[in-house]
């Protein structure tokens, strides 16, 4: 029980100093989930350090020299508490900050989390020591206490934006888990007293154990697969179903708590799933994944679901074989090593690699038919009805790109089918062949042949109707889709983050510069650009925070001057090429300034009091950079305003509340606020305006005249809501108040 309590107090320190790390890194990169993902990486590199310091830290034979050595580094680390984040570095070039961010979580947290991390197998080692004279089947295998190191990173992992979060400030969460820290220290020191001081051994400490049979490395090779796949599935269903599914705050959370779930069960000593159960569930999720994993649909929280019980049993299906194949307690220390370099390779592939060498989130459906041949391979002779219910699967797959190949060259067909009935169409064949698949499940290689048949297929059916261009970066996927809207004259060019709309663009020379969406002359925003240009005819200085397709442009005059603050370079390329936005290249009269970098720090570049009119747009997509929401963030587009400027929130979100936070971050600067949702006309057409919600605080009461005269702005009552600052945010707060309006 002692041992267990460790090995749970550790695991729970390093599962809240993961998201506490994240957030102290967010007013430098923003909330992208690409930048909890390249965080990810680090962490998994720092637990592959960890548990290689555990693995040789045992040619030490000596316990007590063992227990003195990591009570001195445990020390040592301590003095990096409590936890800051670096400047040494300086600011990250946004074109390139994964390897800035890697290395300023390295210099702030490296010693700290690897030490800290190295206590499972480390633990589990002076156990296996301590119990070797008397042990017993089960109850004294040291590899269950694996499953309560688990169960602690799952239960911190919950705790953190659900209690921690809301409760603490971040300036006491850092002092906190300094306190944590020492605490553990002190319970390290008193398990090698208690080591050292076991009555029912009788050597004057626990003999060293023999290291048994070496780990082929075949059988290597085959640990670190099993790893890596859980860990590349885990980042990349995270990044599918933010990009393509539906964004969700949290949403980071529930794969992860999934992936430490399954590590919980394989290592019982008797499972609450058995691996027959798994393999069975497995195949048959997997197939139905496979069938959808490239379709857009309304069904969301069925596609969710799907989705994450794929996941959940593919890494369970992992988690079990290599929990089958763990080596004798002498070689404890090893397997934990090949597990933990296994999770960096995965994520090293996600985060690292897969953004530079891909388009879109290709990762994610090469993994799942991959993770296929991790299934065990059947030693019998291969049975004439298996060929050919391969062959009949891969064939029905691959019907369905060919069928609309040649629909596409039948005009009455096309014409009397819509393009959403023939993507339904071609989703039914690939549930078919998910059929067959599910039949060869005894057969790894071809149930892995016919995933892959359906995964190819429906990316090249979605391809063809869902974008025309697709690019990537560090911060995400970008798309450029045209679709025609008879209302704006044709085709219109609409750019979208993950499932977020970013701006759209009519191609029509009549419509080619009338700002669209939440930009229209009828929103706040647009209401907002419009009383600029009337109180300075002679020009005003406008700064947008958000560039999008850039659409804010359109407004440009040529005695104004603009400028957008924009976090993701290639944003900034898309909307400047003519060939699918023309707002800034082409409608703004005058040239516009791109400045790069996450907007609080490049802000601060700019003189003060040098801004007519501040537009602060990062708020419509569904990751909220909640730093630029804060007291302080506020106060410093206030800092850059004339006095009668005034800067404009957008505050548009299908998830959180948040206008309230800002309401209470203007109340808390006696800075005078007014507040508007605008409804979409039901007479509008599509895509020419958008329901939008956006509060305008003004540097002075005089600032905000104009708005006072318009009836749609009002004042909101006092709000009890505390106010967001760089200290505390509490996003928990937001989904539950958003939740408690939806159901009224």
């Amino acid at each position: 029980m002692l041992f267990a309590v460790a090995v749970f107090t550790s695991a729970c320190l390093v599962f809240v100093v993961q998201p506490m790390a994240t957030k102290l890194i967010l007013p430098t990169l923003g909330g992208s989930p690409s930048v909890w993902n390249a965080a990810m990486v680090f962490f998994q590199t720092a637990l592959l350090a960890g548990y290689l310091y555990a693995h040789l830290l045992q040619r030490i034979g000596s316990m007590r020299g063992q227990v003195a050595v990591h009570l001195g580094l445990l020390l040592i680390a301590a003095l990096f508490l409590p936890l800051r984040i670096s400047g040494a570095l300086g600011d990250p070039d946004p074109s390139a900050p994964t390897l800035w961010l890697l290395a300023t979580l390295a210099l702030s947290l490296g010693a700290p989390f690897a030490v800290l991390s190295a206590t499972a197998p480390l633990l589990q080692a002076w156990y296996a020591r301590v119990t070797a004279a008397n042990r017993e089947a089960g109850g004294r295998d040291p590899y269950v206490l694996y499953a309560a190191s688990n169960l602690g990173s799952f239960l911190a992992l919950l705790a953190y934006p659900a209690l921690i979060e809301p409760l603490v400030s971040l300036s006491g969460q850092r002092w906190g888990w300094s306190l944590g820290y020492g605490l553990f220290v002190v319970m390290v020191a008193g398990l090698g007293v208690f080591a050292w001081r076991r009555r029912d051994v009788v050597a004057t400490e626990p003999a060293r154990l023999e290291a048994g049979p070496r780990i082929a490395w075949r059988e290597k090779g085959l640990l670190v697969l099993l790893a890596a796949a859980p860990s590349s599935l885990m980042l990349g269903v995270t990044a599918h179903l933010s990009t393509d599914v539906a964004s969700a705050p949290f949403l980071w959370v529930i794969p992860l708590a999934l992936y430490l779930l399954t590590f919980v069960i394989a290592f019982q000593a008797r499972p609450v799933i058995p691996i027959y159960l798994t393999l069975a569930i497995q195949a048959g999720v997997l197939a139905a994944c496979a069938a959808l994993a490239a379709f857009r649909t309304t069904e969301w929280l069925f596609v969710f679901g799907v989705n994450l019980t794929a996941f959940f049993f593919s890494a369970l299906m992992c988690h079990q074989l290599m929990a089958e194949r763990r080596p004798a307690p002498g070689r404890l220390t090893e397997f934990y090593l090949l597990l933990s370099l296994g999770g960096v390779l995965g994520g090293v592939f996600n985060a690292l690699i897969a953004p530079v060498v891909f388009n879109m989130v290709w990762e994610y459906p090469l993994v799942l038919v991959a993770v296929g041949l991790l299934r065990p391979w059947s030693g019998r002779e291969v049975r004439t009805w298996e060929i050919i219910a391969c062959v009949i699967g891969v064939l029905i797959a691959l019907s369905g790109p060919l069928g609309l190949a040649l629909v596409r060259y039948a005009p009455d067909i096309r014409a009397a089918v819509p393009d959403a009935e023939l993507v339904r169409i071609a989703q039914a064949v690939l549930g078919i062949a998910a059929l067959f698949a599910f039949l060869l499940r005894d057969r790894a290689a071809m149930f892995s042949v016919v995933i892959g048949a359906m995964v190819w297929s429906g990316y090249h059916v979605a391809r063809g109707y869902d974008w025309t261009l697709t690019e990537r970066s560090f911060f995400g996927v970008m798309r450029v889709a045209s679709t025609t809207i008879e209302g704006l004259d044709g085709p219109v060019h609409v750019l979208m983050h993950g499932t977020t709309l970013h701006g759209a663009q009519a191609q029509s020379e009549r419509y080619r510069c009338l700002p669209t969406l939440y930009y229209a002359t009828t929103t706040p925003i647009g209401q907002a650009g419009m009383i600029a240009h009337e109180r300075h005819p002679d020009g005003a200085v406008i700064g947008v925070v958000g560039q999008g397709a850039g659409a804010m442009a359109a407004y440009k005059r040529s005695q104004d001057r603009m400028s957008f603050f924009e976090i993701d370079p290639m944003v900034d390329r898309l909307s400047r090429d003519p060939r699918w936005f023309s707002f800034i290249n082409g409608c703004a009269q005058g040239p516009v300034r791109t400045v790069l970098g996450d907007a609080r720090l490049t802000m601060e570049q700019e003189a003060p009091g040098s801004y007519d009119l501040l537009i602060i747009d990062a708020f419509s997509s569904d990751a909220v950079p909640t730093h630029l929401l804060t007291v302080e963030a506020i106060a410093g587009y206030l800092r850059l305003l004339k006095p009668d400027g005034v800067v404009v929130l957008h505050l548009s979100n299908r998830n959180l509340e948040i206008t309230l936070p800002a309401e209470a971050a203007a109340a808390a600067l006696n800075a005078p606020a007014l507040h508007q949702i605008y409804r979409e006309r039901p007479e509008a057409v599509q895509m020419s305006e958008s329901s939008t919600e956006a509060l305008v605080i003004g540097k002075s009461e005089a600032a905000l005249a104009p708005y006072r005269a318009d009836p749609r702005w009002r004042k909101l009552e006092a709000t009890e809501v505390r106010p967001w600052t760089d200290d505390y945010v509490n996003l928990f707060g937001s989904l539950v108040r958003q939740i408690q309006y939806s159901a009224r």
